[in-house]
């Protein structure tokens, strides 16, 4: 096998490029990595701190590429069947946007303010804090989930009528909430409740959530 993603299980980034790598039908190893904190061999690899990074044999025994949306760029080209981008220039760049938005607004709201509070401090130890999530769900995610229940509407994609890596770096982000015991209410935004039930339905991420879900078992989540 000539693919390694390396990185946690439970990070949206890497379940990204886990689902992007499965809706190409490529193989690849998932290496768990810990960066709390990083072991120095990773810090060669990243030069952020940051997870994932992929690793591809057949370009060289040091062929290393950080950051998810870097990777999920190289593997379209690298496979580019089927396409994960759209072929239309508007539609790219919309995409694209999606993907930056989700990969930085969202996810801060859904890491800092609900993942870390209610798993990961679990995860070490510690006790919940109920409090810090309630707020985010109450005072700072409203404003993601008002602008993606506009920008969905009645499309089953957020793109150009097909499955894409806006629909894969949106809802990777909502797998974490669910993890953290959130979801968006269906009264309330009933637009992005039935388009992420469909998208997380898709066996790429399901798969993955089975697996996730097995691993917080063990830490009694």
């Amino acid at each position: 096998m000539t693919l390694t993603v390396y990185g946690a299980s439970l990070s949206p980034f890497v379940r990204k490029v886990r689902v992007f790598l499965a809706e190409k039908g490529e193989a690849y190893k998932l290496e768990q990595v810990n960066i709390f904190p990083p072991p120095d061999w990773f810090l060669e690899i990243s030069p952020l701190k940051r997870i994932p990074v992929l690793r591809d044999e057949n370009e060289g025994a040091e062929a290393t590429l950080p950051d998810s949306s870097a990777i999920c760029g190289y593997l379209e080209k690298k496979f580019p069947a089927p396409a994960l981008y759209p072929a239309d220039a508007f539609a790219f760049g919309k995409a694209l946007w999606y993907e930056e938005y989700a990969d930085s607004d969202l996810a801060g709201n859904v890491g800092m303010g609900t993942f870390r509070p209610m798993v990961v401090n679990r995860m070490m130890g510690r006790e919940a804090d109920r409090e810090t999530a309630e707020k985010t769900m109450a005072e700072k995610l409203p404003r993601n989930f008002d602008y993606f229940e506009k920008e969905i509407g009645s499309k089953t994609y957020l793109v150009a009528d097909s499955f894409s890596i806006a629909d894969i770096s949106l809802a990777t982000h909502f797998v974490n909430l669910a993890h953290a015991g959130f979801r968006p209410d269906e009264k309330t935004w009933p637009n992005l409740t039935r388009y992420l039930a469909g998208i997380l339905a898709r066996p790429s991420f399901a798969a993955c959530i089975e697996e996730e879900t097995a691993l917080l078992g063990k830490f009694g989540l």
